[in-house]
């Protein structure tokens, strides 16, 4: 039987742990950066629109086939806190210590578990989620208009500017 749906894009959405401001930090979000730079390269995933917040980020992928969305959001999860726990280690030991868990799986832990993935089934849904991802850092504070943000894909609907490379548009 066919599907129904006529997108196969998703809102996801992370948090550091304890909606710590860890992603203040620069660095952090080219981490991200760069993971979601290898996963578009590699074709696993569509990657619509972003942003990085100073302590979570959201997107709007579309995992591609054969790929599992709940693998490569693991993996890219798993992979940014890798990076970012192998930082703190070298340059902060004691903020390092702030993401202590003492689990029998990670001694420590950047992202809280259980992210948010809502599967996008709708153009008005889409559209919503676009235009929330793009104003959250004008809501913040962080910037005057969204295409300001460079941490953000807002230029690159507003302007047609990718500077980042891997932005495949979402709209019709």
């Amino acid at each position: 039987m066919a599907s129904s749906r006529k997108y196969e894009i998703s809102y996801f959405t992370a948090t550091i742990l304890n909606w710590k401001f860890l992603l203040q930090n620069n660095d952090y979000k080219n981490i991200i950066i760069g993971s979601l730079r290898f996963l578009a390269e590699q074709k696993r995933i569509l990657l619509h629109a972003f942003v990085l917040m100073d302590n979570h980020i959201h997107l709007l992928w579309h995992v591609n086939h054969p790929y599992l969305p709940d693998d490569v959001q693991r993996d890219f999860l798993k992979y940014t806190a890798q990076m970012i726990i192998k930082d703190l280690r070298n340059k902060d030991p004691d903020q390092l210590k702030e993401y202590f868990v003492g689990a029998k799986d990670r001694k420590y832990q950047i992202w809280e578990r259980n992210p948010l993935t809502i599967e996008i089934w709708s153009e008005e849904v889409l559209k919503q989620k676009l235009e929330y991802i793009h104003m959250n850092p004008v809501k913040a504070g962080l910037c005057a208009n969204q295409e300001d943000y460079c941490f953000s894909s807002a230029a690159f609907y507003l302007t047609g500017s990718d500077n980042f490379g891997f932005i495949s548009s979402c709209l019709m």
